[in-house]
C-alpha cells in the first residue's frame, strides 16, 4: 500500500512505539473508510468527521486525537492538502471531548513509604538483589520504565561522597539524545553496587536477565518493571484493588509526589524528572497527599502575634 510505503519513510526519526501507532491508526481510518465507501486519501473534511465521531463512541478522546494525527501526518507525507485543520474537524472534535469527558488515569504513586515495604519484601536472590537496585534507581532516578532498562554500567559515575550520578541518554521527552543526570542517595548506591557485584562486570547493561541464577547478556524487556512493582506489591500484603493501581509509571509518580511533599518547587522538581512542562508536571502531583493549610496553620502557631495571644 502506497501510504505504508511512505511511513515507511519515518523510520529512525521517531521512536518504535510512535511508529507502531502510525501504522495501527492509519490502518483504523483505512479500513473504516473502505467499509464505509470514502475515500481515505486525499479524505474530505466531511469524511474525517464521520470517522473522528465513529471512533469516539468506543475509544478515549486521547486515541482519537492520534488517530487525527496519523490522518494528519500521511496527508503531509503523501504531499495532499491537509484537510484535518478546517473548522468543521476542529469543531467536531470539541463535541467530543464535552461528550466524553473523563479524567485522564493515574498510575497509583509508589511513594517512600511502599518503596520501603518493597524492598524488605525482595528475598535474599540474585533476582531480589536486582530487583532491589531497580526499584530504588527507578525511584531516585523518576524513571521511566524505557529509561530505567535502557541503562548501562557505563551511564552511572561514583562521586566522592559515595553517591552516584546518572547520565539518561534519551527519553520519551528528549527524542534527540541530549540527555539528562540525576542522583541518587547512599543506599542507592549500595544497592546497585551489590548488585552489580553478583552480575560481573562483562555485561554492558546495568540491569539484565537472571535465568537459572546466572545473568544473561541482554537488556530487560519493558514489561519486567511494571511485573516487579506488582509482585513486590502482592507480597507486601496489599490488596488486589491496590495491586492493580500500580503500574511501570508508579516510581515516577511516587517520587515526584514525595518531593512535592517534602517542600520541593515547581523548578527543583521538573529538574530531577526531566519534565518539560508545568502541566504535565501537574497532573502527576494531583494526587500528592499535600494539604498546604495544615503547614499554614503550624506557621501561624509560631508567628509573633500568635506567641502574644498564647502569653
Amino acid at each position: 500500500m502506497e501510504w505504508r510505503i511512505q511511513l515507511d519513510r519515518l523510520a529512525g526519526a521517531y521512536a518504535p512505539s510512535t511508529m507502531r501507532s502510525y501504522y495501527a491508526d492509519t490502518q483504523v481510518f483505512v479500513d473504516w473508510c473502505a467499509a464505509a465507501n470514502r475515500t481515505a486519501f486525499p479524505a474530505s473534511p466531511d469524511t474525517i468527521c464521520q470517522f473522528l465521531e465513529a471512533q469516539s463512541e468506543h475509544r478515549a478522546p486521547s486515541t482519537v486525537r492520534r488517530r487525527l494525527y496519523a490522518i494528519r501526518k500521511l496527508h503531509r507525507l503523501l504531499r495532499l492538502p491537509d484537510p484535518t485543520y478546517d473548522e468543521e474537524i476542529n469543531l467536531s472534535f470539541r463535541r467530543i471531548k464535552r461528550q466524553h469527558a473523563i479524567r485522564p488515569k493515574q498510575a497509583k504513586g509508589l511513594t517512600r513509604d511502599y518503596l520501603d515495604r518493597f524492598l524488605a519484601s525482595e528475598p535474599d536472590t540474585p533476582w531480589g538483589l536486582r530487583n532491589r537496585a531497580m526499584l530504588s534507581l527507578g525511584y531516585e532516578l523518576l524513571a521511566r520504565r524505557s529509561e530505567l532498562v535502557a541503562l548501562r554500567s557505563e551511564d552511572l559515575a561514583r562521586r566522592d561522597d559515595g553517591t552516584l550520578k546518572v547520565l539518561i541518554r534519551r527519553s520519551k521527552s528528549d527524542p534527540f539524545g541530549a540527555g539528562r543526570l540525576a542522583f541518587t542517595s547512599l543506599r542507592t548506591a549500595s544497592l546497585v553496587q551489590d548488585w552489580l557485584i553478583w552480575r560481573g562486570p562483562h555485561i554492558p547493561w546495568l540491569f539484565c536477565p537472571v535465568y537459572q541464577g546466572k545473568a544473561l547478556n541482554r537488556s530487560l524487556e519493558i514489561t519486567t518493571v511494571k511485573r516487579l512493582i506488582k509482585n513486590a506489591a502482592r507480597r507486601s500484603g496489599l490488596s488486589p484493588s491496590e495491586v492493580a493501581a500500580f503500574s511501570g509509571h508508579s516510581m515516577r509518580v511516587g517520587a515526584a509526589q514525595d518531593l512535592l511533599c517534602a517542600g520541593y518547587d515547581t523548578a527543583a522538581i521538573m529538574r530531577a524528572g526531566g519534565w518539560k512542562s508545568v502541566n504535565i508536571l501537574a497532573r502527576y502531583l494531583e494526587k500528592a497527599e499535600h494539604n498546604v493549610w495544615e503547614r499554614s496553620q503550624k506557621d501561624r502557631t509560631h508567628t509573633p502575634i500568635a506567641k502574644a495571644k498564647a502569653g
